[in-house]
């Protein structure tokens, strides 16, 4: 028996052998745990934070809110946090909306906080003199030097008579080519006081009520003496029919006001319908008074041979002189 037999046939004896060793260490693996070396790192890994806060000082507040007679100057704290491991620097700048009621300046308009620090930054808002009574929103701005910017919003209300006051104007419904409806109107703040406004739609047509919107909120903050130009889409608008459409705009302060249009709803096919027979209809018109004028022209009298010319004079009158035909000499 050659060599190789043998080997070959001791291998195969050996192998249950083999086998049965390599299951009692994987069961003693199981028993005792994998190596530490081994070991899968399954705790939490705590990065550095990074990025940078801004807010109001102290706690729960997310906003700013200061109140003041005209002529006063309030103040309060900008706080901006720095949890990340390096130095940010940061600007700030803050202002009102619309009318100019105030001035607000900051203690420091650039600001460098250290890591895992906070930076508390006074700043004052200066009421006019001749500030209106009311409500007036504004936001202070903190931009980092990467250009990513929070903004924290200010409202300041300013001691006197509230007068809230809201018109609805410019009112009008326009079909544009693709075949959509849109209503088109303008709310304007004519008082002193922030509002916040709702609007109703309601169109009636020749068969009664054709449009119906109870009132919602809009997504609008309408500073005194500040006007927005908004639109409602009317998808269902009828193709023929003439409509009443009245606009209801009110705010949880009281002030309310309305505005009616109207609305001719005229299909398209109707209208190049019309067009065309109002073409065609001239083109008749003009054509019958071409031959009314050409048939009158056809149908004047010619001179007869022998009849008397008026206006002759006698032979020897010199040439030029103008004949026609007529009775009379």
């Amino acid at each position: 028996m050659s060599p190789c037999s043998r080997a070959g046939r001791t291998t195969a004896r050996r192998t249950p052998a083999r086998h049965a060793a390599a299951l009692m260490a994987a069961g003693l693996l199981l028993l005792c745990g994998a190596p530490p070396s081994q070991a899968a790192d399954t705790s939490p890994r705590s990065g550095p934070p990074s990025g940078w806060t801004a807010g109001p000082s102290g706690s729960g507040r997310t906003s700013f809110y200061l109140e003041g007679r005209p002529g006063t100057v309030l103040r309060d704290t900008l706080s901006v946090s720095n949890p990340g491991t390096r130095p940010r620097t940061v600007r700030l700048r803050g202002a009102l909306h619309g009318t100019p009621a105030a001035w607000v300046a900051f203690a420091a308009r650039q600001v460098t906080v250290p890591p895992h620090t906070r930076a508390d930054v006074p700043f004052s808002v200066t009421v006019r003199a001749d500030a209106p009574p009311g409500d007036h929103p504004g936001t202070l701005r903190v931009t980092g030097g990467s250009g990513r910017e929070a903004k924290v919003p200010l409202r300041l209300r300013v001691s006197g008579r509230a007068l809230p006051a809201l018109t609805v104007e410019e009112p009008r419904v326009v079909r544009h080519r693709d075949g959509g409806v849109v209503i088109h109107y303008t709310l304007v703040n004519r008082g002193n006081t922030v509002l916040e406004p709702r609007l109703a739609v309601r169109a009636a047509g020749l068969f009664g009520e054709v449009l119906r919107r109870p009132a919602r909120r809009l997504p609008i903050h309408l500073a005194p003496g500040h006007r927005a130009r908004l639109t409602e889409r009317w998808a269902d608008a009828p193709d023929l029919d003439s409509v009443r459409v009245t606009l209801t705009a009110t705010s949880g302060t009281g002030a309310a006001d309305s505005a009616t249009t109207r609305f001719t709803a005229v299909p398209r096919w109707l209208v190049a319908t019309a067009a065309t027979a109002s073409a065609l209809l001239a083109a008749a018109a003009a054509r019958r008074v071409h031959r009314r004028l050409t048939r009158s022209r056809g149908s004047r009298p010619a001179c007869a041979a022998g009849a008397p010319v008026s206006g002759a004079r006698s032979a020897g009158a010199g040439a030029g002189a103008g004949a026609g035909c007529g009775g009379s000499g």
